[in-house]
């Protein structure tokens, strides 16, 4: 498993979850920038990602759907604030409608990723960052640490397979 902690804060209002990988951060840098690799792993395995646009360039943007067991498609999206290949990345993360068009009545979440090398590879360090406690816990609630954990322990695979 990749993840080696993940902290709720409920007064900065944000996630963090931290993963150590086996990997320069530049190949690290690809299971974000490519979006086949992207799909391997965005997502639980239970609920398996696609991607249709991706555009890391700060501006970006980037929509996906998520696929569950019984075919329930969740889309998303995402807009990139800021890039520092392959150091960094920022981006605004929201819920869309079935034609992938974002909706405004799930919170939208701040994501910033840090890559880091280390000894042993990369650290990777995701921060959710919430509007409010609300936003914060209604999406806890329906399973973000949980299926974000899950997704990243799938990582390791990507990685080695080169």
């Amino acid at each position: 498993m990749t993840v080696v902690s993940t902290t709720k804060d409920t007064e900065a209002l944000r996630l963090v979850i931290v993963s150590e990988l086996a990997a320069a951060p530049e190949r690290v840098w690809q299971v974000w920038a490519d979006p086949r690799q992207l799909e391997r792993w965005w997502g639980p395995p239970e609920w398996p990602a696609s991607f249709v646009d991706h555009d890391l360039r700060p501006g970006g943007r980037t929509s996906y759907y998520m696929t569950g067991p019984d075919g329930t498609k969740a889309h998303g999206w995402w807009h990139v604030t800021a890039t520092d290949e392959p150091h960094s990345l920022a981006f605004d993360d929201g819920f869309a409608d079935d034609a992938g068009e974002p909706t405004d009545d799930m919170p939208v979440t701040r994501g910033h990723v840090t890559l880091e090398a280390i000894p042993t590879g990369t650290r990777m360090t995701i921060t959710s960052q919430f509007p409010t406690l609300e936003a914060l816990e209604q999406l806890v609630a329906m399973g973000m640490l949980e299926g974000m954990t899950l997704a990243l322990g799938q990582i390791d695979a990507i990685l080695a397979d080169g």
